[in-house]
């Protein structure tokens, strides 16, 4: 295919292929404060997990969705901060359009943290309303369950920025992460200020859902490795690359879009037939 990103598609070459297919990877990002990295980061390295993910089960790539909830990193003026009432509301609209446009399964990913709580109720109010089951790859939890993530980051290794500047170099964007300047240098691990107010609290439900609150300095989120020249931003995306593909790998996502499949099959020959009149639709 000459690209899998539908916004750079012609539209007789979507439709070609929703004739001999029906997926599509929607990479949720955000635009934040990050660290010495571009304010896209998070969305960057979604949709190179995206891409690696429609090369692999043959699916297209609805990009550009990098404005929904921040959270604490709000405190920095290059951070655009979008309700999770309001990126819930988007974010359905989207999905509705893409079912009516002939796309079945539908798969969202993002390693932004907070995004569950925008992703997650659109997964299950679009199937309770469309009888149609969308998946959600929560790639924060995925990836912390893969021992070589794990083993990664607890080696002290700066896993995140290996993996977004990773992402960058897959997008083609590898020179929009720039270089370390004495003015950007975020390589110092500084101890996180609102963390004597948050540590207890914060363990009480998963991410940003136990409470809300906000970063105290700028430099909370996130550290990021220096990049000395551009040969060193590039071995750091090649390690970065290696390392993403090895954790959509582990995903096995041909089984889980053979699982879908399979699931509504199920759903149409035999729930909705027993259940279909009180359950809605």
């Amino acid at each position: 295919m000459r690209t899998r990103f539908l916004s750079k598609m012609v539209n007789c070459e979507v439709e070609n292929y929703l004739s001999r297919n029906d997926l599509i990877v929607v990479p949720v990002g955000v635009t934040e404060l990050h660290g010495g990295l571009p304010l896209d980061a998070e969305t960057a390295v979604a949709e190179g997990a995206a891409s690696l993910i429609a090369d692999q089960v043959d699916g297209l790539i609805l990009h550009n969705l990098p404005y929904f909830y921040a959270g604490a990193t709000v405190i920095g003026r290059g951070t655009v901060q979008i309700s999770v009432r309001d990126g819930i509301d988007y974010l359905y609209a989207i999905a509705d359009s893409l079912l009516r446009q002939g796309f079945r399964r539908q798969i969202y990913i993002s390693l932004h943290g907070p995004a569950n709580m925008t992703i997650a109720p659109v997964i299950r109010d679009f199937f309770d309303k469309r009888r149609c089951s969308l998946l959600y790859i929560d790639a924060m939890t995925s990836f912390f369950a893969n021992p070589e993530f794990v083993t990664a980051i607890k080696s002290g290794k700066d896993v995140f920025s290996d993996l977004i500047i990773g992402a960058y170099d897959i997008l083609g964007r590898l020179s929009d992460v720039p270089l370390t300047s004495e003015v950007g240098d975020w390589s110092d691990l500084i101890p996180n200020s609102a963390d004597p107010y948050i540590r207890n609290l914060k363990k009480m439900a998963y991410g940003s859902e136990a409470i809300g609150h906000y970063f105290g300095k700028v430099t909370d989120h996130m550290p990021t490795e220096r990049i000395e020249s551009a040969e060193h931003r590039q071995e750091i995306a090649n390690r970065g690359k290696k390392l993403l593909t090895a954790l959509i790998d582990a995903l096995n996502v041909t089984q889980l879009v053979a699982d879908m499949k399979k699931l509504s099959a199920w759903h149409e020959e035999e729930i909705y037939p027993r259940y279909g009149k009180w359950i809605g639709s």
